[in-house]
């Protein structure tokens, strides 16, 4: 960090990124030399025959060859473990080796073609001498190509009110699709939208166990800006529920792309109105679905004393949130559930707005809940600055994470920063060795730094008040809670504020995870949801 340059052009790999490939070269190498060396001196004695001499100063020179490979990958590995990320000074020998490494590739590449050559012309001498040879040319050669790529390569190193909503959980996760019959004839039910096969209506109807006569409507239609969703009819709860789905398709992650804000008009007395513009978008189009295709008149003729409950996951969740916003007016006793909603949705005068009628659940150290453009920026920004106030070399740092990764632990054990006095030092921008190297350039300008320029974005919030459900026991670290116990709890938005970096901010994110956390938290009695910490008890929204 930053990229060496070699053969007059800046390269994607840093000097200290071969540690890792050099010692997985060096095994390989020393396996080799040793092969080799064990092959010569145990069947030197059988180099009587014809041509015998030729083999033997074949394994000898294979054998010198090697040691000069093998001395010159470790003194590569040895240089690329000093300094840190941003002093590559200690490392400034790492071109010249290189070019030593690449220039014996030359006589590497011609004396295992004499190998082959001497091979193929036939040899008449032992036979477990010849299969030796002919092992060591073939290995030698398949080793060539990802050794080159290695070294060379300019490129470096996702109860029935609930059960509706499980469709916007579940209808994303891989295992939904799985194991479902379809059939093949025409759907029976005219309100279903877009699926020719009714595959996604079977699949529906196993998932949350509703009849026929409970669905109002089905879209299943997808493109940019335009999100499935379905009305269903909760007899036991009296509601009318509209279930939006996340984001599954290339369609639905091009709406999550579109960050930028946007206004929104509505006819509540508020100021400054501004969403996430693909979310606003989308949550348009499933309104202009529902009032003027008069799907929920339709669902309210069928059940005119029941309520209104939105809910969706993810991308799903941020729209069912605005739709709950621009239907208050008309259903003042709409409620809204996200599941895993975006952070960067609603501007703080519509977040304020929507506590009285929405409910966020966020699990865990879930990504998608603390992200939005400012966070994103706030989090290059520190990344910026931890990376140029690193005191640790790269490989260390790889190895603390995978160790965490793996095997947990308090990652405040191993510090990686240098102390105050060190990183006044170290404040230049990450854009070139030379730059790293001179500390003080007279053409920098600190207010020039990107650790420190202001963001151009307004802060989005997230829907409504928050539940939080925090991971009380271990459930090793692959993101797996079939053993995990859940404490729920109601948040501040504050406190997703930042993006965590974690072996779960992914996984916590799963409508699957999700959905069995929810079943965890519901099952154990003895969890609660606590007061909030400002204001009163909370409204009750179910």
């Amino acid at each position: 960090m930053p990229g060496m340059v070699l053969f007059g052009r800046r390269w994607s790999l840093a000097s200290d990124d071969l540690v890792f490939p050099g010692s997985f070269e060096l095994f390989l190498r020393v396996l080799s030399w040793i092969a080799s060396l064990t092959l010569y001196l145990v069947h030197r004695r059988k180099l009587d025959c014809p041509s015998g001499a030729l083999l033997s100063t074949y394994l000898v020179v294979l054998l010198v060859l090697l040691a000069v490979i093998i001395c010159t990958v470790l003194a590569m590995v040895c240089v690329s473990m000093r300094g840190t990320i941003c002093n590559p000074g200690p490392r400034k020998s790492m071109a010249k080796l290189l070019y030593v490494r690449l220039a014996l590739f030359l006589p590497e590449m011609v004396w295992a073609s004499l190998g082959a050559f001497w091979v193929v012309k036939g040899i008449q001498c032992d036979k477990t001498v010849v299969i030796g040879i002919i092992t060591t040319v073939i290995v030698r050669t398949q080793t060539w190509c990802p050794v080159i790529l290695q070294q060379a390569s300019p490129c470096s190193t996702s109860n029935r009110t609930l059960s509706a909503a499980a469709w916007s959980l579940r209808r994303s996760s891989p295992t939904f699709q799985g194991s479902l019959s379809c059939r093949s004839r025409e759907t029976e039910h005219a309100a279903v939208e877009g699926d020719q096969h009714s595959c996604h209506f079977a699949s529906i109807l196993k998932t949350t166990g509703l009849q026929y006569r409970d669905f109002i409507h089905i879209s299943f239609h997808n493109k940019v800006y335009e999100l499935p969703f379905i009305v269903v009819l909760d007899h036991r709860k009296e509601a009318v529920v509209v279930a939006v789905r996340g984001t599954l398709s290339l369609q639905d992650v091009l709406t999550d792309l579109s960050a930028e804000s946007e206004n929104i008009e509505l006819d509540a007395e508020l100021q400054d109105c501004v969403a996430h513009k693909g979310i606003a978008q989308a949550a348009r189009y499933v309104y202009r679905r529902l009032v003027n295709d008069g799907i929920l008149s339709q669902a309210f003729s069928v059940a005119p004393e029941y309520r209104l409950v939105l809910v969706g996951h993810s991308l799903g969740a941020g729209a069912a949130a605005l739709l709950a916003i621009m239907l208050r007016k008309a259903y003042p006793q709409v409620r809204a559930y996200a599941f895993s909603p975006p952070r960067g949705l609603l501007s703080k005068s519509l977040y304020e707005h929507s506590k009285d009628f929405i409910v966020s659940l966020i699990l865990g150290m879930d990504v998608i809940p603390r992200l939005s453009v400012t966070n994103m920026e706030d989090l290059k920004r520190r990344l910026l600055r931890v990376i140029a106030n690193c005191n640790k070399p790269k490989y260390k740092i790889l190895l603390h994470g995978c160790w965490y990764g793996l095997f947990g632990g308090n990652p405040d054990n191993s510090p990686t920063e240098l102390d105050e006095a060190n990183q006044r030092a170290l404040t230049q921008p990450l854009l070139g060795e030379q730059s790293l190297l001179t500390r003080c350039s007279p053409g920098y300008s600190s207010s020039d730094s990107p650790l420190d320029s202001p963001t151009k974005y307004p802060p989005l919030y997230p829907p409504g008040r928050i539940i939080h459900l925090e991971e009380e026991s271990g459930s090793g670290r692959f993101g797996c809670c079939s053993a995990a116990r859940y404490r729920a709890r109601w948040a501040h938005e504050a406190e997703f504020g930042k993006i965590l970096i974690g072996p779960k901010m992914l996984t916590d994110h799963l409508p699957d995870i999700v959905n069995q956390a929810l079943d965890r938290v519901v099952a154990d009695r003895t969890a609660c949801v606590s007061c909030p910490g400002q204001g009163g008890p909370p409204t009750a929204v179910a």
